[in-house]
């Protein structure tokens, strides 16, 4: 159960729009937006004038890399991965622990209440433990994804680094142990594919088998770049989309990463089926894969939500210039300047994921929503003031320096800008002396 507060002093961000006035959660769910006799023995939070969001949802990461900052700087996409491929091989289960404190503290410093955390297929129960406890003791929510391929090819173009390959079976038994470790935590399960490359035929059946039988949200980079039409083309004589959907990978919670070469027929595809996108701007920039075409996926009806991507291709785990860069790269590509406002990309980056991963689908605070909000002030930056318009203040212009308070199953995880959970000093500590 969750806990108990009245938020007073507050504009609210809600499906109407910014109103000013006080929001109360009881028991972890907003319980009203406006307090009176029957909430008078709740705890109160002084706002002092900010402004109250949806915590931020971030449909895309990878932890593990948050100590890989800068790797392969430079490389195109399939060397780059080979780089990482060989830190996520000899990866121990101590840097994994530090990789996903450290990058999940940086989520939560940027607004983000929810993660989607895309681990690399891995047979080792320690690097998972590992990652779990990061997050467990770090109190934010997370959809787990745990890695399967069932395709291995030491080149990485038509399979799966062969060192990191396990049978099918034992990846979804390790699951179901996960779920009953986990049962009552913040931490739910997914699976997560690399890329279509990595399953059979037979593997995307029981993926899909597996997925159905247990309502679990399956996460898979698509077209990144052009690799996945051209492997799939060369072995199964059909580019990707059909790949995927002509063995039934493909539905309500498939949740589709990058999808920068998304054409026409592929966003028809995905839009009958109902996929979800998660949207990568900083990582698409960064390794020079290009730009997603999101004004024409959300003209064919399809989710797009907003992915930070691990910290190895972004360099950070910042939402906040995620949100930023994300609006601004497409203004770029159209050559228009009033596409993609805060409007539109605070859905992408909060209720746009709900089908996806089985949640409520809208925009802003409303009553009976958990309670995973987060607080901005804009006086805790100079750069920011003054506000004349708090939702082009924080598109344009807003850090991690604003979020002042971080709110989990009502629970502040987050406050003046710091973990109340996690010893930072210590933390920058062994990532300094980390080897």
């Amino acid at each position: 159960m969750g806990s108990s507060v009245v938020i007073t002093d507050v504009t609210v961000y809600t499906p109407q729009g910014w109103q000013p006035g006080e929001v109360v959660v009881r028991d972890g769910r907003v319980a009203a937006l406006r307090a009176d006799q029957e909430h008078a023995a709740l705890p109160r939070f002084d706002g002092a004038g900010g402004y109250l969001l949806p915590g931020f949802v971030n449909t895309h990461t990878h932890l593990q890399q948050a100590v890989l900052r800068g790797v392969g700087e430079g490389l195109p996409l399939l060397e780059w991965l080979r780089c990482v491929g060989e830190h996520t091989v000899a990866a121990t289960p101590e840097q994994t622990y530090l990789s996903a404190l450290a990058g999940g503290l940086e989520l939560l410093r940027s607004g983000v209440t929810t993660v989607v955390e895309h681990l690399w297929p891995n047979p080792s129960d320690q690097v998972h433990q590992a990652v779990i406890r990061a997050l467990d003791e770090l109190g934010i929510r997370v959809v787990l994804g745990r890695g399967i391929a069932d395709r291995a090819d030491v080149t990485r173009k038509w399979g799966l680094d062969p060192r990191l390959m396990q049978p099918l079976d034992e990846a979804f038994a390790h699951i179901d142990a996960l779920d009953r470790q986990l049962a009552g935590s913040r931490i739910t399960t997914a699976l997560a594919v690399p890329n279509p490359r990595c399953l059979t035929p037979d593997g995307m059946a029981a993926a899909r088998a597996y997925a159905e039988s247990t309502g679990k949200t399956v996460s898979i980079h698509v077209l990144e770049t052009t690799t996945d039409d051209d492997m799939c083309r060369l072995h199964a004589g059909m580019g990707a989309v059909d790949y995927l959907d002509t063995h039934g990978f493909l539905g309500e919670r498939t949740l589709a990463v990058h999808c920068v070469n998304l054409d026409a027929h592929g966003r028809a595809v995905f839009a009958g089926r109902g996929v979800t996108v998660s949207y990568n701007p900083i990582s698409n920039m960064r390794l020079g894969s290009g730009i997603a075409p999101i004004g024409d996926m959300l003209a064919a009806g399809i989710d797009v939500t907003l992915g930070v991507d691990g910290a190895a291709s972004n360099d950070t785990q910042d939402m906040l210039l995620t949100l930023r860069m994300g609006a601004y790269l497409q203004r770029a590509a159209h050559r228009r300047a009033d596409l993609f406002g805060i409007d539109r990309m605070l859905y992408m980056a909060t209720g746009a994921a709900g089908r996806v991963l089985g949640g409520p689908v809208h925009t802003g605070i409303a009553v009976g929503d958990r309670a995973d909000l987060t607080l901005v002030r804009f006086d805790r930056d100079f750069a920011c003031l003054p506000v004349l318009d708090p939702g082009a203040t924080l598109l344009t212009a807003a850090s991690p320096r604003v979020v002042d308070t971080v709110w989990v199953d009502g629970e502040a995880v987050i406050r003046d800008g710091h973990s109340t959970r996690v010893d930072t000093d210590e933390l920058t500590r062994r990532l300094i002396h980390m080897r």
